[in-house]
């Protein structure tokens, strides 16, 4: 039945088949694998895991967009990472002790419990590599975040934010995608470059004015010069 929910799984129309961890499995394993697992949708603002869950499962993202955030002493939301489109989001080892994982957008994801991606990975030693290599690839990503927020400027903090974007909607690693939506609002995207949304909304335009980017609607981005905004970011 279709709609939001926990669905079976179905690797034949899975669009993230080809870049996802699992892509490193035969048929056959990935048949085997998909009978433990389920699809789950969520809406915007719906929660996946929440800090401190126990049974926290393990989830690749087909579609839509998720954000990892903490609270912090004062009561305010922390986004620490975004996940897109055949990210793999979930504790291998230990609970989700101080982490929020949420829908940014309309999501939809392959779940797995803990115990079956656990026995999936003493089976399957290339999906253990895959995804020792994808957490690599996070950890980087988080580390140039931060890099980009403690000492670039604001313009470039947004440029590179703007660039992951439109790398993330590509159908191709060879290219940036020339549209995409922003998965954050305003006061998302201030609050995980550390700018104010006043700041925001100005370098959106600045950057507008000088070719690199066009709005289109509340959230829609046309990319006119990749090159432009690359230099900008300083990727």
């Amino acid at each position: 039945m279709e709609g939001y929910g926990i669905m079976n799984l179905a690797c034949s129309t899975c669009p993230v088949k080809e870049t996802a961890a699992c892509a490193v499995l035969t048929p056959e394993e990935r048949d085997a694998m998909a009978a433990a697992g389920r699809t789950r949708t969520l809406k915007r603002g719906e929660m996946l895991f929440a800090a401190g869950d126990e049974e926290a499962a393990c989830a690749t993202l087909q579609s839509g967009a998720l954000k990892v955030s903490a609270i912090d002493q004062d009561g305010n939301e922390q986004i620490l990472a975004l996940v897109h489109p055949a990210g793999f989001i979930g504790e291998l080892f230990a609970p989700f002790a101080h982490h929020d994982v949420v829908a940014l957008t309309e999501s939809r994801l392959c779940t797995f419990a803990k115990r079956d991606i656990e026995r999936a990975i003493e089976d399957y030693p290339a999906l253990a590599r895959a995804l020792l290599r994808r957490s690599q690839a996070d950890l980087l990503a988080t580390r140039n975040l931060l890099e980009l927020t403690g000492h670039a400027s604001a313009e470039a903090r947004l440029a590179a934010l703007l660039h992951d974007f439109a790398g993330a909607a590509s159908e191709s690693s060879c290219h940036l995608a020339q549209y995409f939506e922003l998965p954050l609002t305003r006061g998302e995207i201030a609050n995980m470059l550390g700018l104010t949304i006043e700041t925001v909304s100005r370098k959106l335009g600045e950057l507008e004015d000088m070719g690199a980017i066009r709005r289109e609607g509340k959230r829609g981005i046309a990319l006119l010069d990749a090159t432009m905004l690359q230099d900008i970011s300083g990727r």
